[in-house]
């Protein structure tokens, strides 16, 4: 795709926010208004900084621009490379008005000096240069401040910047143009043309030095000088009004300052300003050819322009404008001898007779600017030296808005309306706003307002406006579509006059620098481009293609003319192409219809609607082409855009650039206008290749119905178009209609949180690294979908692929390189190459609607990159909620991942597997999308494909099967998810899977399922598993044990499960000493206890780790303990066997303790570790006697210390007030009373009867709890209760009174006795437990002499005792006679019988 410097097109930087942002300044030096109050029309220049084509300047791609309107001048600064901040600015210079040709600006070294003439003042500004702006000289930002940043503090009404135009005596009117200047000694000049003739020269001294301004006149008739005011008209003699000057320049040479003038008498003259001397003067009639009576005229529209070049020196360009016509005429300033100058002619151009609104004048070209009688821009250029024929070159400039819009039955006509207005390419936002400030009658005032925004306002205008002028209530569909149309398009005709004023042409400004050409117009700049071949050829006009000798695009002649022929005839088929049709054309496209079948009903409704014989004229033409495949073929291998390069595989500039290079070519044509101007160039490209390619394949279909007629070749060549052009045409048109709607379609604005979401599914993709994704967003408000792409992608690719082969930048010719970038960029977007950068950034910058619509458009017809689309279809999908079709198109994209770039760079990360096939390593991506997203029914479904794929591979089935197992686990599938585990082929990902299904069924409480599970193969590891977590998890938290148990119960195995529920108590009573605890401790002992009842008697037993042993940790280390330090050696483990008796009695151990807690909570922390003897000891201590007898003889304790403990409480009762008699009541309770408690009954009774229950309960050998309690209440000083004595007079009398005399109760001891001899007499024998009184035949009886002894020894010391005393002695001897009576009875009755037995 060649570019020409043959013709140029014209490419619109349309603003896109409502309005500049930018300062206004008022300038005022006291001056009233000039009587007539005379308008200059407006006009525009521009200034390109002298290093604007190097690269490595901070002026790169950079100038000033300036349009004047009666009092005001705007001046903005642009950058192709950075976005200029503060870079607006209005001056209004009150009572004045700016002369044309009134500004002029010039850099120095460290300034850039303003320089404004206005009809009464004169002005300087003096800005900061560029350079000396900047700190430093590398300058990485995106954005930089302006020159103009800081022109507010400027005051601008001190005699430093400004100066009023000294009045002259008499003098009418005032100048009506003037050039200006800084010369070498930094003085400002302005040479103003006077309305009376001759040149005022205006002189302001240098900034920093004092002094007024000077004034010097310049005419034939004077050399005179005045340093203030003018010359009086008396001593200047007789003047011609021939000498009024039209137009000035001024150049300095040899430090001389001279004023080229053009008068009305058409003739130049050449004042020294240092001299003050006219130098030469020249008659410009006589070069104009046939001047007869042209020289009777003035000249009213004649201009100057000067060139200078090192090559070719200082030249000058007129223009004469006479009647009819006009001419340009070239001279060269040739300087002889003693400072003689002379004119040497070079070139006399004639032009069209269409309205010169300015020319500019180059090395070696001229620049013209026209309006024609329909108030058309005409713009042409033409090189003065070496163009024989005369012959002016194209500039197609942009043609206004179509007047009416092409709305289709079925489309809303807002929506229509709102597109074509808010479209990049056809109104700016200026005309939009003061479109809808008229429409609204100036309501209310619109300023700076969004892009965005300004939608809102106008379709709120025009619903408004519409809503209150309907009188009726009720409307047909078609009645209200009408008047919708009606509305809209009376908005729309104010959007096109205003457009139409914004667009008024009022300069031309080249760059003898650069090359580049902008025009300026009213509201805005455009930039000429170079055209390209092929459109250079379909834009050109009839006159032009007849003229064309050879065309670029063809070196064979023959070719090249039946290329321009077959232009010819595509031209007519254009203009025979309605808009109807058109529009018909479009929308067959946009609805994905094949091409080639809208082309034949375009056909079809030509042949019908052919009024004027265009098809005949057609037929004529295409008679005369010889070999038209040949030209059809040139022109589509013209178009086609499809490259072998790998476009974006260099993407970085070559390493030898230096820092300075580097950083420079990364800001290259990287502004917000650069980057509207690149893209919009894109669209008119693609706009035009467009209608090249629709009337191209109509002509086709055209040269098919003729057939023969047409074809001078026959059949072969109608076969060839049929199967290979035609298809290609229609390819080129679907590809090009592509590149259009991309280039038009705007981009969206996105919610931080979806991009950081977006960037999180690039993360998982790993592709968050690519250059698509974009850390920063352009200036332009909104941007298109091209523009988006060319700032974050495209702009770094093009620029590194223009400067990867060259070592040393070149210059920045604007030709050369913003030709390279359009056509590298048209490249990177041709839907045909094998790049798929442009749907990644898509992709990558959440345009999600856009590249949908991308795809859907270029689905039926591109064979190249399928799966990769099919794969952005599916990220669009998810992006929109849509999981199940993102699933299908994933699925789709599939079979391309070996084929495709894109889908190889997606699967070709460096931490997959090697031996995982590329399909493989996709679907894990796309799985781990699917998981980012939170789609868990479609992971499943796209692993549960993908382990069909994964046949021979071990390792990627394991993976699949963990993942489907993972989100079967969490939709709660639960016996999916066990289905899984049971197909995963790896045991140790089996094994985690189990260990998560565990862990997972036990947190949400499923245990029934979790149990039911048959785990063939795997019951041991579920076992390990349970218990592991069992073991090392807190116990009141997790219920592992129970489950455990469970498990064990369903499966009937019955020993295990008492043993997990044993070693559940026991660790419940080591480490969890709360009552919570203990009673989980009993119920996990109970259910020992009922598990081994189950089984038979010989095994019922259990295994349990010996005191101090520990149970293994999960991970623990074999050879170090939990210090770190190494274990001197292992520990021999000591088993014991728990039978069913040794359960019991830790059943009620346990039991016990739950018992003491639940009436003493404070005891909790000690109990849980207490052993039989001591828990005891709490229990007595607490009143609890029934649970310590009932551990004492589960453990056979001694009894001994539960009756001292409760003979202690009966005494402190005995002795204690009402409250410890209320306090008794609460462990009275707790145990079992033998009678029933009466109103009468006391605490103190209930105490003394639940004593003697327990002696009649559990009787001792020898009274000995008895004894025991006697002891403790005779140690206290208690009286013995009657029922005690007698209780224990049954039992054992002599320990009783053993007793009594070991407490010195001598008078109960006596009593004692004296009973109890009685008592072997056989006098109440029955209360002493004695069977048989004494008698001869019964058993010898006996009496405890020694503490009888003890008794009468003790009695006889005291008199006090003397009668009991003696009373003992009585009963003794009493006894003793007895005694003596019942012995010799014996005797006789042993010696009776030993004689009967003798005889």
């Amino acid at each position: 795709m060649a570019a020409l410097e043959r013709s140029y097109l014209e490419i619109c930087g349309f603003e896109r926010d409502g309005g500049r942002r930018g300062r206004e300044v008022a300038v005022d030096l006291g001056v009233s208004p000039l009587p007539g109050g005379l308008k200059f029309a407006d006009s525009a220049g521009a200034f390109h900084y002298e290093e604007s084509g190097k690269l490595l300047s901070v002026t790169s791609n950079r100038f000033i621009h300036w349009s004047t309107s009666g009092d005001s001048v705007q001046l903005v600064e642009q950058s192709l490379d950075t976005n200029l901040l503060n870079n607006w600015v209005r001056l209004r210079f009150n009572h004045c008005s700016v002369l044309p040709g009134g500004v002029s600006i010039q850099e120095t070294l460290n300034n850039v000096v303003i320089l404004i003439c206005t009809n009464q003042s004169v002005h300087r500004l003096l800005l900061p240069h560029p350079t000396r702006m900047y700190r430093s000289e590398l300058v990485t930002e995106l954005h930089m401040q302006s020159i103009f940043t800081d022109v507010g503090k400027l005051s601008l009404q001190d005699s430093a910047h400004s100066a009023v135009i000294p009045s002259q005596v008499g003098q009418a009117g005032s100048p009506h143009s003037c050039s200006s200047w800084i010369s070498h000694q930094g003085e400002a000049h302005y040479a103003l043309a006077s309305p009376a003739g001759g040149i005022m020269v205006v002189t302001l001294l240098p900034h920093d030095t004092p002094g007024s301004v000077s004034v010097v006149e310049l005419k034939q008739s004077s050399m005179m000088s005045r340093l203030s005011g003018w010359m009086p008209s008396a001593i200047r003699g007789d003047q011609s009004p021939a000498d009024l000057v039209l137009s000035l320049a001024v150049r300095e040479l040899e430090e001389d300052s001279f004023i080229f003038a053009l008068c009305q008498d058409h003739r130049l003259r050449m004042w020294s300003l240092r001299e003050q001397a006219c130098l030469l003067e020249a008659d410009m009639l006589e070069y104009l050819p046939s001047c007869k009576g042209v020289r009777r005229l003035s000249g009213q529209g004649h201009r100057l322009r000067l060139a200078f070049s090192s090559t070719t020196g200082l030249c000058l360009g007129v223009y004469l404008a006479v009647p009819q016509r006009g001419q340009f005429t070239v001279l060269q300033l040739v300087a002889t001898d003693n400072n003689r100058y002379s004119l040497e002619h070079i070139s006399s151009l004639l032009s069209t007779q269409e309205t010169l609104v300015d020319f500019t004048l180059t090395s070696s070209d001229v620049w013209a600017l026209w309006v024609d009688e329909s108030n058309i821009t005409v713009v042409k250029y033409i090189n003065f030296e070496h163009n024989t024929a005369g012959q002016w070159n194209q500039v197609f400039v942009q043609p206004p808005p179509e007047e009416e819009v092409q709305i289709g039955v079925d489309l809303d006509p807002r929506e229509t309306y709102l597109e074509v207005l808010f479209s990049p390419l056809r109104f700016t936002a200026s005309a939009i706003v003061k479109a809808l400030q008229i429409y609204r009658r100036g309501s209310e005032r619109i300023s700076d307002v969004s892009w965005e925004g300004l939608k809102k306002e106008v379709t709120q205008a025009v619903e408004t406006e519409l809503q209150s002028s309907v009188t009726e209530f009720e409307f047909s569909q078609e009645e209200y579509r009408q008047l919708q149309v009606e509305f809209w398009s009376r908005f729309y005709s104010c959007c096109l006059q205003y457009q139409e004023a914004q667009s008024t042409p009022l300069g031309l400004t080249v760059s003898q620098h650069t090359g580049m050409a902008c025009l300026l117009r009213k509201g805005f700049v455009s930039f000429l481009l170079p055209c390209f071949a092929v459109d250079h050829l379909y834009l050109s006009y009839e006159q032009y293609l007849f003229s064309e000798e050879e065309t670029p695009v063809a070196e064979d002649p023959e070719v090249s003319r039946d290329v321009l022929q077959l232009v010819q005839c595509l031209r007519l088929v254009s203009d025979a192409v309605s808009p109807e049709m058109a529009y018909e054309m479009e929308k067959a496209l946009d609805y994905m219809q094949s091409p080639e079948r809208a082309a034949e009903l375009v056909l079809e409704n030509m042949l019908c609607n052919d009024s004027d014989n265009v098809i005949v004229d057609i037929q004529n033409k295409l008679q005369d082409i010889r070999n038209p495949t040949a030209a059809m073929m040139v022109l589509l291998r013209e178009m086609d855009l499809e490259t072998d390069s790998e476009l974006g595989s260099n993407s970085a500039v070559a390493a030898g650039q230096g820092l300075n290079t580097r950083i420079s070519l990364s800001q290259l044509y990287g502004s917000s206008s650069a980057v509207s101007l690149v893209c919009q160039a894109i669209c008119h490209v693609a706009m035009t290749r467009a209608l090249f390619c629709r009337d191209l394949l109509i002509l086709q279909k055209l040269y098919l119905r003729f057939g023969d007629n047409v074809f001078l070749g026959g059949g072969a060549q109608l076969l060839q178009l049929q199967q290979d052009l035609i298809p290609r045409s229609s390819h080129l048109l679907s590809s090009y209609h592509l590149l259009k709607h991309i280039s038009q379609n705007l981009a969206s604005s996105v919610p931080m949180d979806t991009i950081d979401a977006n960037l999180q599914h690039l993360t998982v993709l790993e592709l968050s690294d690519c250059p698509a994704v974009s850390s920063s967003r352009s200036a332009l408000s909104p941007q298109t979908v091209v523009e988006l792409f060319y700032q974050t992608v495209g702009r770094r690719i093009i620029i590194s692929q223009i400067y990867s082969q060259q070592q040393t930048c070149s210059v920045l010719l604007w030709n050369h390189m913003i030709s390279n970038v359009v056509q590298l960029l048209a490249q990177l977007l041709w839907p045909s190459n094998p790049g798929f950068l442009f749907p990644e950034c898509l992709m990558a910058n959440c345009q999600f609607t856009q590249l949908q619509e991308y795809v859907r458009l270029i689905g039926p017809w591109c064979q190249v990159n399928i799966g990769s689309c099919r794969f952005m279809l599916g990220q669009c999908y998810l992006a929109n909620g849509e999981g199940q079709k993102a699933l299908q198109c994933f699925q789709e994209a599939a079979t391309e991942v070996e084929k495709e770039e894109f889908l190889m760079k997606l699967t070709g990360s460096e931490d997959e597997e090697s031996a995982s096939s590329p399909r493989l390593q996709y679907y894990n991506k796309v799985l781990r999308l699917l998981e980012d997203v939170g789609l868990p029914e479609l992971v499943i479904q796209l692993s549960s494909l993908a382990v069909t794929e994964a046949v021979s591979d071990t390792h990627s089935q394991a993976a699949l099967w963990t993942r489907i197992f993972k989100h079967h686990l969490d939709l709660g599938h639960n016996s999916q998810a066990y289905e899984a585990l049971t197909q995963n082929p790896d045991s140790s990902m089996q094994l985690d899977c189990l260990r998560q299904l565990v862990v997972v069924l036990c947190e949400r409480s499923q245990l029934q399922d979790l149990v039911q599970f048959p785990y063939v193969n795997l019951h041991d590891e579920v076992v390990s598993i349970i218990e592991s977590r069992a073991r090392g998890l807190d116990l009141l938290t997790h219920n592992y044990y129970e489950l455990l148990y469970a498990f064990h119960i369903v499966r009937h195995n019955y020993r295990k499960a008492g043993t997990v529920m044993f070693e559940f108590g026991m660790r419940l009573g080591r480490e969890v000493r709360t009552r919570v605890g203990l009673q989980k401790q009993v119920n996990c002992y109970l259910a020992a206890l009922t598990c081994l009842r189950l089984i038979r008697p010989e095994y019922a037993w259990i295994v349990q780790p010996a005191a101090g042993a520990t149970y293994e940790r999960p991970g623990a280390s074999p050879k170090r303990n939990s210090d770190g330090e190494f274990s001197s050696e292992p520990v021999r483990r000591q088993v014991d066997i728990l039978e069913l008796d040794d359960l019991e009695k830790q059943y009620i151990l346990s039991r016990c303790r739950l018992t003491l807690v639940q009436h003493h909570p404070p005891s909790a922390a000690i109990a849980g570790s207490s052993s039989a003897p001591e828990l005891v000891s709490l229990l007595v201590q607490v009143g609890l006697f029934d649970s310590a007898l009932s551990l004492s003889r589960t453990f056979s304790l001694n009894l001994t210390p539960v009756f001292e403990g409760l003979t202690f409480k009966c005494v402190k009762l005995q002795f204690g007030g009402e409250e410890s008699q209320n306090e008794a009541w609460s462990w009275l309770a707790a145990n079992q009373l033998t009678v029933v408690n009466t109103k009468e009954s006391s605490a103190t009774d209930e105490a003394w009867r639940l004593l003697a229950s327990y002696l009649d309960r559990y009787p001792s050998a020898n009274g000995q709890h008895h004894r025991y309690v006697i002891n403790k209440l005779l140690s206290h000083g208690v009286p013995l209760p009657d029922w005690l004595v007698k209780s224990y007079k049954r039992v054992d009398a002599p320990s009783l009174l053993r007793l009594l005399l070991n407490f010195d109760l001598l008078d109960a001891a006596a009593e004692l006795v004296l009973e109890y001899v009685d008592a072997v007499l056989g006098r109440g024998h029955q209360y002493f437990g004695i069977e048989k009184p004494l008698c001869a035949t019964s058993p010898p009886a006996w009496l405890p002499y020694t503490s009888i002894d003890q008794l009468l020894q003790a009695l006889n010391e005291t008199q006090t005792h003397s009668s009991l005393y003696q009373r003992l002695q009585e009963k003794l001897s009493e006894y003793h006679c007895v005694v003596e009576q019942m012995t010799r009875r014996l005797l006789r009755a042993e010696a009776a019988a030993k004689t009967h037995s003798v005889f």
